[in-house]
C-alpha cells in the first residue's frame, strides 16, 4: 500500500510568545487532508514537530517509514500559518531537503508555499498545492501513481518540468464541506496537548473548523488558502463532531476557528437550538465582525450554546483607519457590539493593530482610549504586516527590501515607511499592554471592595501585578517618547 507521511511546519519553539502561552491546537488542517488520503485507500502517517526541537527530527521517521510522498500540509485554520514565518518556512526547507535524500516525492501547502513558490520548488519541492488543498492532493497522488510524472492537468498546483515552472489553473473551492471525512485526529497524541493545556491553563480546549473564506474584503488580509468564498459545514455535522470530541477526550471548550463564525443566515440559531437539543455542555471561543453580532440576535444565540469569548476584529478606535483599511464597520458598531456581548454575559476581546499607511499619533489615541473606555476582557495588538494578495501589500512591496516576513509572530517589526520608525510601535504594543492590564487591577479593586465575597483568583491576580503594570506603561511610553524625538 502506497505510504503518504503527512507533517507541517509549525515548530512551538520556534514562536517565543505562543511558548510561553502553552495553548497549542492539533494540526487541524493536517489532519483534515490526511483524512481524504485514508478514505482514498492510502496508508497515512503523521509526524507532528509541534513539540519538536528541530526540524531534523524527522529524520529517523522518513528513515523508518520509508513514504512514497512526504507531504508538508500546514494548518491553514491556524491564523499562525497565514503569517508566512520565516522560521516556519526554513524548517519546511530543511524538512523537504531530508524527504529528498530517501527518495520521496515532497508535496507542499501553504499559505507561505502558495506566495512564495519559486523558493521552495528551489529547494527541492516536487509540487505546490495552491489554495484548499485536499481535492488537489487527491488528484495529484492519484495522477503520480498512474506513471504521469508530469501531472499538467491537475488544478491547483504549481512544479516544474525541464527546468521551466509551470502554473496550472487554480482549483475552485469545495463548497459541500460535509462531504469531507472527520479529520484523522487518531494521528495526533492528543494527550501531548491537553498535558500542556492542564498544566498552563487548567483546562484543555481543542480546535474545531464550521466555516471556510471570507468574503469581506479588509484590504490587509490575506486568504491564500480557502479564498474570498465563504462555505459551510451544517450545524448537525459541527454538533456531531463536537460530541465525538467531547466522548473520545474529554474535551469541554473548543476554539471555532474560522475567520468568520456564523456568517450564513440563520446558521447560528440553528446550532445553538441543536446544542440545547442535545444537551451538550461546552464553552467555545470564536472571531466575528461587531456588525455581524448585531444582527439576527446573533449575540444572545452564542450565549445560549455556550459562547465564552468573542474575539472582534477591531483593529482601530479612528474611523479614518477603518475607511482605509476597507474595513466595512464603525466605530459606533464596536461600542454596541462590546457592550450586548458584556450583557450577555460573554467575554469580549479586540484584536488591534497599529501603523497602518496614514495612521497618525491623533489616530493611535482614539485607538488607546477606546480600548481604555470600553475595557474588552482581552486585547491583541500587534503591527501592519504585508502579505502577498492585499491591495495592502501592493501599496507598499517596494517597500519590502530589507524584510518582507517576520521571523516570529512577536517580532512586530513595521517592514515599510511610516510616521514613526519601527521602535516605537514594539514600545506602543508594549504600552498598551501594560495601561491595559494595569486598568484592569485598578477595575478589580473598586470591585474587592464593593463586593469583596465575588472577587476571583483571577482578578486578585491581576490586581497584584497591577503596579508592575503601571510602571511598565510609563517606561515604555517613555521610550516611545524618545523614538518620536528622533524624528
Amino acid at each position: 500500500m502506497t505510504k503518504i507521511l503527512f507533517t507541517h511546519s509549525y515548530f512551538l519553539r520556534f514562536d517565543p510568545k505562543q511558548l510561553a502561552q502553552m495553548q497549542p491546537y492539533p494540526p487541524l488542517g493536517t489532519l483534515s487532508a490526511a483524512a481524504v488520503m485514508r478514505k482514498e485507500g492510502y496508508e497515512v502517517i503523521l509526524f507532528d514537530p509541534m513539540f519538536a526541537q528541530s526540524a531534523n527530527e524527522i529524520l529517523p521517521f522518513i528513515e523508518k517509514e520509508r513514504p512514497e510522498y512526504v507531504v508538508i500540509y500546514d494548518d491553514g485554520f491556524n491564523y499562525l500559518t497565514k503569517m508566512c514565518l520565516t522560521n516556519m518556512r526554513d524548517a519546511a526547507f530543511v524538512m523537504t531537503a531530508i524527504a529528498k535524500k530517501f527518495g520521496s516525492k515532497v508535496i507542499l501547502n501553504s499559505s507561505d508555499s502558495t506566495d512564495h513558490f519559486e523558493k521552495y520548488l528551489d529547494h527541492g519541492a516536487d509540487f505546490i498545492i495552491t489554495g484548499e488543498g485536499e481535492i488537489s492532493l487527491k488528484e495529484l497522488v492519484s495522477d503520480l501513481e498512474k506513471g504521469n510524472a508530469v501531472p499538467e492537468n491537475i488544478e491547483g498546483i504549481i512544479f516544474r518540468k525541464n527546468g521551466q515552472t509551470i502554473i496550472n489553473k487554480k482549483r475552485k473551492v469545495l463548497q459541500d464541506l460535509d462531504s469531507l471525512p472527520s479529520p484523522a485526529w487518531d494521528l495526533v497524541n492528543v494527550e501531548d496537548y491537553k498535558s500542556r493545556w492542564m498544566k498552563s491553563s487548567g483546562y484543555f480546549s481543542m480546535n474545531l473548523s464550521t466555516t471556510r473564506g471570507c468574503p469581506f474584503k479588509c484590504n490587509w488580509c490575506a486568504k491564500p488558502i480557502y479564498g474570498n468564498r465563504y462555505n459551510v459545514h451544517s450545524p448537525a455535522r459541527v454538533v456531531s463532531e463536537i460530541k465525538m470530541l467531547q466522548e473520545k477526550f474529554g474535551v469541554n471548550h473548543f476554539w471555532m476557528t474560522d475567520d468568520i463564525f456564523g456568517l450564513k443566515p440563520g446558521w447560528t440559531n440553528e446550532f445553538s437550538k441543536l446544542v440545547q437539543q442535545e444537551k451538550l455542555k461546552f464553552s467555545f471561543k470564536i472571531q466575528s465582525r461587531v456588525d455581524l453580532l448585531l444582527q439576527e440576535e446573533n449575540i444572545k444565540a452564542l450565549a445560549a450554546a455556550g459562547c465564552e469569548t468573542v474575539w472582534v476584529g477591531a483593529e482601530s478606535g479612528s474611523q479614518k483607519i477603518l475607511d482605509a483599511m476597507d474595513k466595512g464597520t464603525t466605530i459606533g458598531q464596536i461600542h454596541k457590539a462590546t457592550q450586548i456581548l458584556k450583557s450577555h454575559g460573554i467575554r469580549v476581546a479586540f484584536f488591534l493593530q497599529f501603523g497602518y499607511p496614514g495612521e497618525d499619533m491623533t489616530d493611535i489615541s482614539k485607538t488607546i482610549d477606546m480600548v481604555l473606555e470600553l475595557m474588552p476582557d482581552d486585547i491583541g495588538v500587534s503591527v501592519s504586516y504585508p502579505l502577498p494578495g492585499t491591495k495592502f501589500y501592493e501599496r507598499v512591496k517596494d517597500e519590502l527590501v530589507n524584510k518582507a516576513n517576520w521571523t516570529h509572530s512577536d517580532e512586530l517589526a513595521l517592514m515599510f515607511r511610516n510616521n514613526f520608525p519601527s521602535g516605537f510601535y514594539k514600545e506602543l504594543q508594549r504600552y498598551l499592554h501594560k495601561r491595559f492590564r494595569s486598568r484592569q487591577g485598578l477595575m478589580a479593586l473598586k470591585e474587592a471592595f464593593k463586593n469583596p465575597a465575588s472577587i476571583s483568583a483571577k482578578k486578585i491576580l491581576s490586581l497584584s501585578k497591577a503596579p508592575y503594570h503601571f510602571v511598565g506603561s510609563i517606561l515604555h511610553a517613555n521610550k516611545m517618547k524618545q523614538y518620536a524625538s528622533h524624528l
